[in-house]
């Protein structure tokens, strides 16, 4: 009896311990705000200081990559973008590689959803602050607690890239890919976080007419890109006969299907640069091209820098609208974009409520995609402003546009103007990778909540 009470007591003591951990507080090196959303954004920013200090250990490089470079690299991986101003297989070592694929696994799950879920694994509670900041991290409907989105996105997310590493590990080894095991690896996470980032100095252009490896990443982001709330909904659809599918959910696959087959229509007609393939190459090649804009992952099989500027354009429409909520993936998202036009069609129809397909939307989430859409709008324009500023006058603007708006919707595709771009270009970037990833309404409720202490009492103020 005495061993038990003493395990007990120990077992008290850890999740004791444990509640008053601050996994948060850590990587933001100390910063801490009772606003949620100052904190998210504290913690983004202890990853890029941690992250850029790692890469610039001597053991991480193979070459003398610039304080701005390695900070570019950290901020993509982190915010699972995949834009690189150096060559990632050729100038960092498998160690470099490895701090890398870190940053983006965490920037994926994001950092409060894996402690999270270690906390109430181990102690079965979540602590007060965990749930906010979880709160301002994803959108996710009022009908999910924040209990089981922790658990459904931890589990969701290492079942399937562990099936990705199985899907690939045999197929790479077979066809004598270069380190087939660490590929398997790094490009099944990379791909379900919708990072973009490759080991290899050409993307995937070595595997541009393979189907099977096109098909397994192409699954692996659209999967990481509509999220849990549609897989979850499937799943229940699935084992439960009688469950209806949520409407959230047919909206996420109505428009990342729309978008998907407008993107390869065009790019299989209109594309002058893949007509040299035959019809299923080409087929392959413009599914490929379209879905990894639409899901924001950034692969590319082809070189995009030599698209005719009708298609670049196109692309850069997808990587704005980007995936769905609670996703890996980045963009405007699917949803906002549908409470938009819902909005706009009940107003020119005169009507009192929105509602799309018969679907009352809450007047508060209307607000949210209204709101959304003008700040990313007016943040994407800024970029491209800048950008324009800090280059020569006879720089391409739809290849400044298209950078930014891969760098906002934290895409990763690549015209082939990163190398040759200012240090300024290069922080104003870095910034709108940064502002992608933690999101434009986050980052502007950090900007403008007001934080009154009264006595013990915390009252938060937006300031319109």
């Amino acid at each position: 009896m005495k061993i038990k009470r003493s395990i007990l007591a120990i077992q008290q003591y850890v999740k004791h311990i444990l509640l008053r951990f601050s996994l948060g507080r850590i990587i933001s090196l100390g910063v801490r705000s009772h606003i949620p959303q100052r904190q998210l954004i504290a913690v983004y920013v202890g990853y890029a200081v941690i992250g850029t200090l790692l890469l610039m250990l001597p053991f991480s490089t193979r070459a003398d990559i610039p304080l701005v470079d390695n900070l570019f690299t950290v901020v993509s991986a982190v915010s699972t973008t995949g834009l690189a101003t150096v060559d990632v297989s050729t100038d960092y070592t498998f160690t470099g590689q490895a701090v890398i694929l870190w940053l983006i696994q965490m920037g994926g799950l994001g950092y409060m959803t894996l402690s999270s879920f270690v906390m109430l694994h181990l102690t079965g509670h979540a602590v007060r602050r965990d749930k906010k900041l979880l709160n301002a991290q994803f959108t996710h409907p009022d009908t999910i607690d924040s209990r089981s989105m922790v658990r459904s996105v931890v589990k969701y997310t290492f079942i399937l890239e562990a099936v990705g590493f199985l899907l690939l590990y045999p197929y790479f080894l077979w066809m004598g890919a270069e380190k087939p095991l660490w590929s398997a690896v790094f490009h099944s996470i990379s791909a379900f976080c919708t990072a973009g980032f490759s080991i290899y100095s050409d993307n995937l252009m070595q595997f541009q007419t393979d189907w099977y490896v096109n098909i397994v990443i192409m699954a692996l982001s659209v999967a990481g890109a509509m999220g849990f709330i549609m897989m979850t909904d499937l799943m229940r659809k699935i084992t439960r006969r009688r469950y209806k599918i949520s409407f959230t959910t047919k909206i996420i696959i109505t428009i990342t299907g729309l978008q998907s087959l407008w993107g390869m229509l065009h790019l299989f007609f209109f594309e002058d640069s893949f007509r040299g393939f035959d019809t299923a190459d080409r087929l392959l090649v413009s599914m490929f091209q379209s879905v990894s804009a639409m899901t924001t992952v950034g692969y590319n099989t082809v070189d995009v820098g030599v698209m005719v500027p009708i298609s670049l354009l196109v692309l850069s429409f997808l990587m704005y609208i980007g995936a769905s909520p609670s996703g890996t993936g980045g963009g405007l998202k699917s949803t906002t974009v549908s409470a938009i036009f819902a909005y706009t069609k009940n107003k020119l129809g005169l009507h009192r409520n929105v509602a799309l397909c018969g679907n009352i939307i809450p007047q508060y989430r209307v607000e949210t995609a209204i709101t959304s859409s003008f700040v990313y709008t007016t943040v994407l324009c800024v970029g491209i402003y800048l950008i324009a500023l800090f280059e020569p006058d006879d720089a391409d603007m739809l290849k400044i546009t298209f950078e930014s708006a891969s760098a906002l919707a934290t895409a990763g595709l690549s015209s082939g103007i990163l190398p040759s771009i200012t240090i300024a270009s290069k922080v104003v970037l870095i910034l709108l990778m940064f502002i992608g990833r933690v999101g434009v309404i986050t980052f502007g409720n950090a900007i403008l909540i007001r934080e009154k202490v009264s006595g013990e009492r915390v009252e938060n103020d937006v300031a319109v």
